[in-house]
């Protein structure tokens, strides 16, 4: 086999608070330099190479995956105005099909009914079609205009999530407009479908304007909404769910501030719903003559108020007292009989439902929770863009549990099952085991730990075992059904995933509790999480795998400089690794809004200090690291392969002479963004090579 790729060395100079460091890599910021170009391909032939034994077993895994998959499916058709709307796959092509049925000439919903198109289809848009001699095609926000009779969409034919709006005449499929490019991928019609609401980027490719746009016209004609001149936001347009009200979102991690238009009057000027004020966050749901508003001014964990649809001030929010302080409010969802609120509670989602009521305090009455019936359900608000309604979608999941879709009864209390993923071959949730444990992490804090295995595998130290962790921006990492999984757990795998701080899975202060000076708690929480599956003999101890991508990419990349000895195998998937490097450049993307999750360590010593300690990159070692394998894609924007690339050539030069080196693996999709290839079975055949690495070296 051959040797791995070695890099240039040319080392430059970084100096901040008193720190100086020798970056030998600095050179590949320039994605364009040929060099770089060179030596990924290299790293790529070198990992082809390095896993061509392996090309039996992935295949295997990729057929498995495919046999338990219908590649012909169609997804829950919904109600919207006078027609459905679905989304359905075709077996042997990449991409789904938008298309709709008249609710007149179908009044039940469609079905495949064998056919690989329901009676009567009106195609929206064909990804098929659209992709045809692209390597990558991607669709940003799609909007059907409010008369029905126009489709508004952004493609992304790169991988940098920059969309060129496409407008099309749905009955005859003509393209009517495509004047503007390059948008910040959110859109939103006017009443009359006669102006059509954008966002655009900036050189750091934050969203930072509103513009219209008037159908028909050069996009040289569009008019300026919103211009947000702070570099800590991020701006956003959508519509209300009765089309009524263009909605600007304007928001940093710490602050929100939001903007409303008319949507029968969109050359008129958006007002303020309230005026932003330094860590207050706030979401809206336009209702009627009603807002929604989910906020924190009061409670950590947020809860919700109801005011006018003309408000301009906090002052009028009048809370609804319909959750505690203990469950986290991550959103809510308006309708003419009842709303939904989102919650956290006890490491877990729920939904509660909540009557309206005339007689009632602030017009509504009683409150009930949506009812799973197990242990480790996830559950969320589905697709719902009727307000006249008794009955909501949700959907439901959990790590044995295939995605189920229920149209929910809320006054009957009945859920009624639209759509169960099904699992060909056959799947019995009852051949699987799924858990809660604990792990102590340092500082005492219980950190849950989410478990599946089959029923049949033993718990007794020999099981090999693969945990997830992610951990940043408050998102929670909460169990999922997965089908490739079901190759390693039918394989005697377990699978876990570490609920470390820094997600949101046990409330708001979860999440502030690893981010900026407390950041060490998320990599502690991780490795807690580690020795608990080692020592409690749930997982074989040198056998005990590791992923996580983006942020958890810079999980992963801090474990292994500061516990390899817990891992045999580290998969990095377009890793933030490079973070120091890169937070202190306010002209790279993301940059400045980072500053509140991080810390800015360009003006605060002690921020620098911290993450100096704990970015990856900068604290490769020589040392006998676990098996690593680092996949990322060329066109990233949101971690751009510089951070990977530069990683991994210093992994390979600090390795070099260590006696017993594990392998490291490095691969970049060359036509692919941050969610890697688009086509699902490039994505797949992907899915099935990682697999076998993981199954490989570990």
């Amino acid at each position: 086999m051959q040797n791995p790729p070695s890099a240039r060395r040319d080392p430059a100079l970084r100096e901040h608070h008193g720190d100086r460091f020798e970056d030998p890599y600095a050179w590949m910021a320039d994605r364009e330099d040929p060099a770089l170009l060179e030596y990924l391909a290299g790293e790529n032939a070198y990992a082809a190479a390095a896993t061509d034994h392996l090309r039996p077993l992935a295949e295997t895994i990729y057929e498995e995956f495919r046999a338990r998959i219908h590649e012909t499916d169609l997804s829950v058709p919904v109600r919207h105005d006078r027609w459905w709307y679905y989304s359905r796959t075709v077996a042997g092509e990449q991409y789904p099909v938008e298309g709709r049925v008249l609710l007149a000439a179908t009044p039940e919903r469609p079905t495949l009914g064998g056919e690989t198109v329901p009676d009567g289809e009106e195609l929206l848009l064909d990804g098929n079609a659209e992709a045809r001699g692209h390597d990558f095609f991607a669709v940003g926000a799609s909007e059907v205009s409010p008369a029905g009779d126009l489709l508004a969409y952004g493609v992304d034919l790169a991988g940098d999530e920059r969309y060129d709006v496409r407008v099309r005449r749905i009955a005859t499929g003509e393209v009517v407009d495509d004047a503007v490019r390059r948008t910040g991928g959110s859109l939103a019609w006017s009443l009359d479908g006669r102006h059509l609401f954008y966002t655009r980027v900036d050189e750091a490719w934050r969203p930072h304007q509103v513009w219209r746009h008037e159908l028909g016209t050069p996009a040289a004609d569009d008019v300026l909404v919103h211009d947000e001149p702070d570099e800590r936001f991020f701006v956003g347009v959508s519509a209300s769910r009765d089309d009524r009200v263009i909605v600007i979102g304007i928001g940093s991690k710490t602050t929100n501030e939001y903007r409303l238009l008319d949507a029968a009057d969109p050359l008129g000027t958006p007002r303020v719903v309230a005026t932003r004020r330094q860590g207050v966050e706030y979401d809206v749901e336009p209702i009627g003559d009603e807002l929604l508003i989910v906020h924190n001014e009061r409670r950590t964990n947020f809860e919700v108020a109801v005011a006018p649809l003309t408000c301009t001030s906090h002052d009028e929010w009048r809370p609804l007292a319909v959750t505690t302080e203990e469950e986290y409010v991550t959103g809510v969802d308006g309708f003419d009989e009842f709303i939904a609120i989102s919650l956290r509670r006890e490491g877990g989602t729920a939904v509660r439902i909540v009557l309206r009521d005339p007689s009632g305090e602030l017009g509504f009455g009683p409150a009930h929770d949506v009812e799973v019936g197990e242990s480790l359900p996830t559950i969320r608000v589905g697709a719902n863009p009727e307000t006249s309604t008794r009955t909501i979608q949700l959907v439901w999941e959990s790590l044995v549990t295939p995605r189920t879709v229920v149209d929910y009864d809320v006054v009957s209390h009945t859920a009624t099952v639209l759509k169960q993923q099904e699992v060909r071959g056959g799947h019995d949730p009852a051949d699987y085991v799924q858990r809660r444990e604990w792990a102590t992490a340092p500082d005492g804090t219980r950190v849950p730990i989410s478990v599946v295995h089959h029923r049949d595998t033993p718990l007794d130290g020999s099981a090999p075992g693969l945990l997830h962790g992610y951990g940043a921006y408050g998102i929670p990492s909460d169990p999922w059904f997965s089908v490739l999984r079901l190759s390693l757990l039918q394989r005697g795998w377990v699978f876990a995933i570490a609920h470390v701080r820094g997600g949101s899975e046990m409330g708001r202060s979860w999440y502030d509790d690893g981010k900026l000076e407390r950041k060490r708690h998320t990599f502690e929480d991780f490795v807690a999480c580690a020795d608990h599956l080692r020592e409690s003999r749930v997982v074989d101890p040198d056998r005990l795998a590791a992923e996580g991508g983006s942020a958890g990419g810079l999980l992963m990349g801090v474990v292994a400089n500061e516990a390899p000895d817990r891992f045999g195998f580290i998969h990095a998937s377009v890793p933030f690794v490079d973070a120091l490097t890169t937070v202190l450049d306010p002209s790279l993307p993301l940059t400045v809004i980072e500053w509140e999750e991080w810390g800015n360590p360009l003006d605060d010593a002690d921020a620098y200090a911290l993450m100096r300690s704990y970015s990856p990159y900068e604290n490769v070692r020589p040392q006998r690291y676990p098996a690593l394998l680092v996949t990322t894609s060329l066109n990233d924007t949101r971690v751009y392969v510089t951070e990977p690339a530069k990683w991994v050539a210093a992994l390979r030069e600090a390795t070099r002479d260590v006696p017993g080196a594990r392998p490291v693996l490095f691969r970049t999709e060359m036509a692919a963004g941050h969610g890697g290839q688009s086509g699902r079975y490039d994505t797949w055949r992907q899915w099935a090579w990682e697999t076998a690495v993981l199954i490989d070296l570990t």
